[in-house]
Order: C-alpha cells, then structure tokens, then sequence
C-alpha cells in the first residue's frame, strides 16, 4: 500500500482581493457603499439605505445631509436589475421628504424614475418608482414636467397592475396631477375612466378612496362627466351606495355623484334607470352623519337649475330633506334646512314642503330656530325666509307652529346671518294683517330696533326692510319712535352702501304718510339727508327720491318751500305755513323753531289754522263755543259785497280782533314758559270758509267756481289792483303793523286785508281745498304766486269738451279772468 500524498491547495490569484466581511453600523460607511463599483455592494448598500429611511421623517433627512441623494440617482440606471431595484426602493421613500424633494428637482430625476415605470421592469420598481412620482407630483412644478415627460400614460397603465401597491401609488400620482386641468382632460382623453371605475370593486379600500377622490376631480369637467355616463358610472356609484360594506366611503361616492348631478342629462338618465329614486331612498335611510350631510349637500348643488329641480321633485325630495331635518347631528340639520332653502327657490316645493307628513317639516324648523347651535339657527332662518316667500300658506304654518316668538327672539342673536334671515322671515309674514298685528304684539318693533346698530351691511338693510313692512300699523309706528328707532333709521339714510340707502329709504317712505312720524323725521334731520342724497348723482335712486317726496306730501309747508309748487292732489289743511323759498342747501325749520324768533322785518309767515289747538285753549268751553257760533252766523250780505262793511261788521271785526289778541297773549305767554307753538284760530278765514262753501260750492261748473272764487278773494285781500299802480298799492305797512300787534312774525292768512300776489294765490289755494276745486299754487321769483287750473275749453253743465287746458287764475287786475298758460297775458302776470 502505498503512501498518501497531500494535495497542495492552489494559491489565489496575485492581483485578486481577498473578500471582506465587513458590518457598518454608521450611515456614513453606507453612503459611500453607494460609490462601490461593486454590484453587490451597491445592492446591499441601497438595501440598507431604504430600510434606514423608511423608518422616519429624521432619518430620510440624515441621508439628505449625507449626501445620498445624487448616489441613488446614478444608480437608477445601473444596468444591474437588482441595484436598480434597490435603489427605486430608496429614492421612493426618501421622496417623502420636502427638501429630499427639491433637490431630486434639481437634478431632473424624474425622466429617470419614469423609465423604471416600463413594462419590463419588475413589479417592485413599479410600487416604488409609482410613490416616487406621487410624492413628486405634490408640487405644481413637478406636476408640469410629468404632464411634459409623458408620465400619465404609464401611471394609468398601472391602475391595471395585479399588485395593490402599485395600483393605490399609481392611481394617487394621478389624483394629485389632476389638479391641474391639462391633466384633467388627457386622462379622460387616454382612457382612464374606465380603469377608476374599475378599482371601486377593490377588496382595498385605501385603493377605493383614492379612486373616488381622483374621479371628484375628473368629473369637474362636463366632458369627463359623459364619459363617466358612457362608461355606465352613474350606475356603478349608485350600486356602490347601495352596498353597505361600503357606508365609510359612501361620503366619497357621493362628492363624485354630486358632480354628475350638475347635468340635467346625468338625472335624466337616474331617472330612467331608477338611481334618482334609489338616491332619495339611500338619502333618508343612512344613518352616518358625513354621509347624510353630504347628501343634502349634493341635492343642494344640483337642485339650482329648474329642469335639474323638476326630477327631484318627481321622486320627493322633500319628504327626504324633512327626514333629515329630525337628525341629531347639527351638521347634517344645517345641510338639510340649506338645503330646503335651495329648493324653496322653486315653487313646488314650496307647496309641498308643508304637505309632508302634516306639516312636520315646518313644526321641525321652528324647532331648530330655537336650537344652541347657532349654525343651525341661521339655517333653518334662512330656509323659513325662502319657504314663506310669496307664500300666504307656509306663513300660516309658521305661525300655527308658533314660529313668529322664536325668529322675533332670534332678531337678538350674535350672528350676523342668523337676525338677517329671521328679519326676511318676519318681512314675509308681515304681509298678513293678522300676522302682522301678532307680531307687533310679540314686541317685533322693539327687536328690530336694536340690530340697525349692526356694523354688518346686510343686517342693516334686511332690518331695515323688516321695519319698513311693519310702519303699515300706526301702533308700530308709534313703537318706532318711542323706542328710539327714527334716530337710527335716519342715520343709514347716509349710509355709504348702496343697498342699506336704498332699504333705509324705503323704511321712511313707508313711515311718509303718518304725520306724527314725518314730523319727528323732519326734527331729526331726515328731510336734509334726502335733499342732499337726491342732488348727488352717484347716491341718488329711485327709493331716496320716492322718500323725499312722500315726506314732502305729508309736510307742506316744507314741500312749498323747497320745490315752489303744490298740486291739486296736494291739499291744504290746518297748520300750513309759508315762510316763504328755501334753497336746497338749508334746512327746512318748523313752525316751533320759527316761532321762537323775534319779530323783524323780513315777510312774514304766512299761516292757515281754522281751529285752536284742543289741549291749550285760552278761553274756556262756553265763550269758545260762542265766539265759534258768532263766526259761523256772521255771514257778508250781497250789499256788503258790493259797497263795503256796514258799521256793526266793523264792530264785530274789532270784538273779533280783541278775542284773537287775548288767545295769541296767551299762547305766546305758554311758549315764553318753554310749551311748544300752538297755532291760534283764524276765525276770519273760518268765516271765509263758510261763505264760501255756501255759496260757491254749488255752481254747477267748475269754471264758474274758480271765477266766483277768485273775486271773492281779490275782494278780501284790498279789491283790485292795476298794473301800472302795483308799486302804490300799500300792503307792507299793515303787515308790519300787525306783526308787531301780535308781537310774532307769524300771522294767519285770514288777517292780511291787504294782499298782493302771494298772499292771494295762498288764500285762494286754500280756499280751492276746501270746497274741492283742484287747483295748483306756484310760487315765482320777487313775491309772485299765481294758481293754475285745468278746465276745458267750454266747460258747461250739460257736457265737457276736451282736450282740457291750463289757466292761470288772476286774482290782482281782473279778478276771475282764464288766462292760457302759454298765452303772454300769462307770462306778464307771472313776472316783475
């Protein structure tokens, strides 16, 4: 046997490196691993890298301050499949980083991450380089060079991947691209429709959501909209509703389908299939909050256009919305009350609102008004405002829910929204007598007062609007003014916002035809506002200038002296007063304040008052009655009138004058002791009155009228006068004369016995009023006045003939003479 030889093993290579095992626990090594030219290092080395970032936020940033970036981009295209991979793997997670990711823009990697998106790569490069671009396409810059690079054809092929993880970071690069409408439209033009609905039958509902927040989206657009319809997705959401595995992402549905539900041919076609009416059943069935919110919210939307409206109103969207009325969650109650304000905009359902269950909808709201919730409150505010809008039967109804307490309470509450829509509610229901009456009697005047301190511009003005469909009632408008509310009211008059001008201005409108209240307005100030609301162009409208000229019929003596002019509809009664023109830049002063100045030398006021003021007689009952009964039997014979006053006249005239003393003593006497002006009787111009209603108001036209009527006041006023002896004809003295007897600057019209065109006109006009011969009275410049009066050309008692023309009445030359208006006879009267 022979002897064993030992084999000698081969000694390696001389130019061969002997491996090394070598185990780093500091980042650093690793990253410059990343640098090897060795595959496996490289491998192991990016390995490691993505398992270090992947653990959080503070390590993704150490590799960014270690310089890895650059390194794994490089080895994104090593030819090694592995290295690749790895490297993917970690340039995806650490894409999660913000500054990670502007440095990868800086290096254009995004060319280079899509390519690993090709067909041949592996699945991992697809998962990985799919979050790499999602996470990329967070910033609007990137979005564009993806859309350039071509990106959304890959990304859309990949929603089709076996792999969830590559369909849930495809489909969510794509959701975030979306947001820009280039992008938009070429998904739906390279077919990626279809490949989202497909993913709502994942078993992964991260996938599912991301699907339906990319097709909310898409379906912004009307376009991809029909191809979601042609694509039978109306029907696949609606089916999706339905399942009930699903009800946590049935909000998500929704969002989508409340896009589609803005064509009118995405209804149309629910309806036909019968998705409207499963809608509206899936509506008042669920029970999640988000989803019965949302829910409301998509009816809302869609239910804005009439023809959109009229389907839902065929499957009883009503009886769904009051269902969720009676939620508990306040959100979705506020959804749902919008929702019925939506809706209210239409008439029908309008009318079927309250046909729901016997009215339960109306009862829920007027719950809601009274909830904690001030959200909720404003809601249901805002949909009893539409719901009562022209509508006397859903008035009704709040009223029977006892609904007018809560919306007056309401009036009080800290939210702007909230006193704004119960103010409408309030203006709606006020157009019932009865309601209104209720209302005031609830104490709405005192509540509405107190919100025209609002610094909100809506507040103001629909409160405004409110008080303004309340002042029908003189009882609320007595509450207006002792409440305060003039002084506010007035003050939005100036207000800067055109629609505050306008509500404020309606309100005094309103309030025009109560004496009391206009009087109080002119006291504050309101006549100036409009006056010079009205010369500017800008502020002026319709409503302040409608204001301006309500107050002025309902005052006078203001409306003669700023326009010169009153009509035949214009009628003067007792306490009229001329003070004689005003510029429209000066305030109107009434008669207290006129009252209180001395006496001068300037014209006087001229008054008309036939009857003392009840509360401050100067006589007592029996000797007021028996001066009265004196004036009215004093009645001028024929002879009189034609020859002058006999001596017991002239006797009476003087008891008169001494009685009328005692009463202007006394009221002068009241005022000295800070009482107010209380006009005197005009027992003259009361005996005029009577006079003349006996024996000028019958005549059987109104021609003769007018004729017998401007002697008898041509008569009372010194007789005649001719042209050429108008400067002789003394009446300035007498005037004085007596402004000084009665110590006072007023003097009542009655008493000028010596009167020239202006004092006449006045006489007449008043005269005119009362025994109903329309007439107007014009003032003219350097104390000229004149009456004009319409009459046709052959004014008879049998007939009249038309067209009618204007006359203007001498009351100084020819007393009674019709001249033409037009005619010069006219215009020399007219003038100096």
């Amino acid at each position: 046997m022979g002897k064993k030889v030992k084999k000698e093993v081969e000694p390696p290579p001389k130019d061969v490196f002997d491996p090394v095992g070598v185990e780093s626990k500091k980042a650093q090594t690793v990253v410059l691993m990343l640098s090897s030219p060795e595959e496996e290092v490289l491998s192991k080395a990016c390995e490691a890298v993505y398992k270090f970032s992947e653990k959080c936020e503070e390590n993704r940033s150490t590799m960014l301050e270690l310089g890895a970036v650059e390194p794994l981009f490089r080895l994104l295209s090593n030819e090694d499949k592995l290295v690749r991979r790895n490297a993917c793997m970690a340039f995806g997670v650490l894409a999660e980083h913000v500054e990670v990711r502007k440095v990868m823009r800086k290096i254009e990697c995004i060319p280079a991450v899509l390519s690993l998106l090709a067909p041949e790569e592996d699945t991992i490069c697809h998962e990985f380089a799919s979050l790499c671009i999602s996470n990329m396409a967070q910033e609007f810059t990137n979005k564009v060079i993806i859309f350039e690079q071509s990106g959304l054809d890959s990304l859309i092929r990949l929603m089709a991947s076996p792999d969830p993880d590559v369909q849930k970071n495809s489909t969510e690069a794509l959701c975030r691209l979306v947001d820009d409408f280039h992008s938009r439209a070429a998904i739906r033009e390279l077919g990626g429709v279809p490949p989202l609905l497909d993913l709502l039958k994942s078993e992964y509902p991260a996938i599912q959501l991301v699907a339906l927040d990319t097709l909310t989206k898409i379906t912004l657009d009307a376009e991809t909209r029909v191809t979601l319809r042609e694509a039978e997705g109306l029907e696949r959401l609606i089916e999706f509703l339905g399942t009930k595995e699903f009800d946590d992402l049935h909000v998500n549905a929704l969002y989508v389908l409340s896009n589609c539900l803005e064509d009118a041919e995405s209804i149309l076609e629910l309806q036909g299939t019968g998705g409207l009416q499963r809608l509206m059943q899936f509506t008042a069935e669920t029970t999640i909050p988000d989803v019965q919110q949302y829910a409301a919210k998509s009816i809302s939307r869609a239910t804005k256009y009439a023809e959109n409206w009229k389907m839902f109103h065929e499957n009883e969207v009503e009886k769904a919305l009051v269902t969720l009325l009676g939620a508990d969650s306040a959100s979705v109650q506020v959804a749902a009350a919008q929702a019925i304000s939506a809706i209210s905009e239409h008439m029908g359902s309008k009318d079927a609102f309250c046909k729901v269950e016997e009215g339960k909808g109306m009862e829920l709201l007027v719950k809601l008004l009274g909830s904690e919730n001030g959200d909720v409150k404003e809601a249901a505010a805002l949909a009893v405002s539409n719901l009562t809008m022209v509508h006397p039967s859903n008035c009704l109804e709040v009223v029977e829910h006892s609904g007018i307490e809560p919306l007056v309470h309401l009036i009080a509450d800290q939210k702007d929204g909230a006193v704004a829509n119960a103010a409408v509610a309030l203006t709606n229901l006020a157009g019932d007598e009865i309601i209104r009456m209720e209302a005031v009697r609830m104490g709405v005047v005192p509540a509405l007062i107190q919100p025209l301190k609002s610094s909100n511009s809506q507040v103001v003005s629909k409160v405004c609007l409110a008080l303004a469909a309340f002042m029908c009632d003189s009882d609320a408008r007595s509450e207006l003014r002792s409440n305060g509310g003039l002084e506010s009211l007035i003050k939005h008059l100036n207000s800067d916002n055109d629609d505050v001008r306008r509500a404020a201005a309606w309100a005094v409108l309103v309030c025009g035809g109560d004496p009391p209240t206009v009087t109080d307005i002119c006291k504050l100030g309101g006549l100036e506002i409009l006056q010079e609301i009205n010369q500017s162009v800008s502020r002026q409208n319709k409503f302040t200038q409608a204001a301006m000229d309500k107050l002025l019929d309902s005052n006078l003596p203001a409306k003669f002296a700023l326009t010169s002019y009153l009509g035949p509809d214009n009628c003067i009664t007792d306490g009229f007063f001329d003070a004689g023109p005003l510029r429209p830049d000066s305030r109107f002063m009434s008669l207290d304040e006129l009252s209180t100045r001395e006496v001068n030398e300037k014209r006087p006021i001229l008054l008309v008052n036939v009857h003392p003021h009840e509360q401050h007689s100067s006589q007592p009952p029996e000797v007021e009655s028996k001066t009265e009964s004196k004036a009215a039997n004093q009645k001028p014979s024929k002879k009189e009138l034609a020859k002058g006053k006999s001596k017991a006249s002239k006797e009476k005239e003087e008891k008169q004058k001494e009685e009328e003393m005692q009463l202007l003593q006394l009221i002068l006497q009241q005022e000295g002791e800070g009482g107010s002006y209380h006009p005197p009787m005009d027992h003259a111009l009361y005996e005029y009155i009577g006079e003349v209603s006996n024996k000028i108001r019958p005549m059987p036209t109104t021609r003769e009228q007018v004729v017998a009527l401007a002697r008898f006041v041509a008569h009372k006023m010194g007789g005649p006068v001719e042209r050429g002896k108008l400067s002789t004809f003394s009446y300035e003295l007498p005037i004085s004369q007596m402004k000084y007897e009665l110590k006072s600057n007023i003097l009542p019209i009655g008493r000028i016995k010596t009167g020239i065109h202006y004092h006449r006109a006045l006489l007449f006009k008043a005269l005119a009023d009362r025994i109903a011969v329309p007439c107007s009275l014009v003032r003219g410049e350097y104390n000229r006045a004149w009456n004009e009066v319409v009459l046709t050309v052959d004014d008879t008692a049998n007939g009249a003939k038309y067209p009618p023309k204007l006359f203007i009445v001498d009351l100084m030359h020819i007393p009674g003479r019709l001249m033409e208006g037009d005619s010069s006879e006219a215009v020399q009267y007219k003038k100096l």
